[in-house]
């Protein structure tokens, strides 16, 4: 098992990607933590995981406060006895709003979700990877982070960020044993378009130029994949990198 021994911790885990993860690594041999402000969600998954051998634990966490993001990663510590995967999956959607029509409000609460959280809970666990001379971790980007033409400004702006992050985290640790990488899912099946409300007409028409040309929609279980090669020692040289999993759908614009 290529996960045997790890304790991971992967937020927005009751559902999608971040649900495929945790089995996925559970199945691979890692003790499991399983974050999500949805607690009955992430029982489930946990449960589900023993259940099928695997070890596993929930927690409820609010990845928009810090407390939380703390108390997830000290459970990790306290039940397992380490921490060395971190997956920042865990994130929602805008409204399609360009920026003439954001909301500071909104703009705030999704850079509270898809960023600070990921960089609070990246320094909330770098003491425990940096006292052990390694440590992995793995960011939910999008190729809305890098293309200006798959959601709207906030969600767009937000993922752009984690990007950047990704890379600096990468190369500022690279000497300290520590990796952080980021994946960048293109049209997946999760249930993240239920954080949409107030969908902004103009800004969802005009994201549609490119949607007609996505080849198909993924799975929840391929971007897993692409989360266990990167968890992984098989991608022991792949530091501060995006993958693209999308099919093609942004290979050729």
């Amino acid at each position: 098992m290529r996960l045997e021994g790890k304790v991971a911790v992967i937020t927005g885990a009751a559902s999608g990607m971040g649900k495929a993860i945790a089995e996925l690594y559970a199945k691979e041999g890692a003790s499991v933590v399983v974050s999500d402000l949805n607690i009955e969600g992430a029982e489930a998954v946990a449960s589900s995981i023993v259940t099928s051998g695997g070890k596993a634990i929930a927690i409820k966490t609010n990845v928009a406060d810090e407390n939380d993001i703390k108390a997830m990663i000290d459970k990790a510590v306290n039940e397992f006895g380490t921490l060395d995967i971190l997956v920042n999956n865990a994130g929602i959607m805008d409204n399609m709003a360009p920026v003439g029509d954001v909301e500071d409000d909104r703009w705030d609460f999704i850079f509270e979700v898809n960023t600070k959280a990921v960089m609070r809970a990246i320094r909330t666990a770098l003491p425990i990877f940096q006292a052990k001379g390694k440590g992995v971790i793995i960011n939910t980007a999008s190729t809305g982070g890098f293309s200006g033409a798959h959601a709207g400004a906030a969600y767009t702006a937000s993922k752009h960020a984690v990007v950047g992050l990704t890379k600096n985290t990468g190369f500022m640790y690279a000497q300290q044993g520590i990796r952080c990488n980021a994946i960048a899912p293109g049209a997946t099946m999760t249930n993240i378009a239920s954080t949409m409300k107030n969908v902004n007409e103009f800004g969802a028409s005009r994201t549609q130029v490119t949607q007609g040309v996505i080849p198909r929609v993924g799975q929840a279980e391929e971007i897993a994949q692409v989360a266990l090669f990167l968890a992984s020692d098989e991608s022991s040289f792949v530091n501060g990198a995006v993958i693209v999993a999308d099919a093609g759908w942004t290979a050729g614009f």
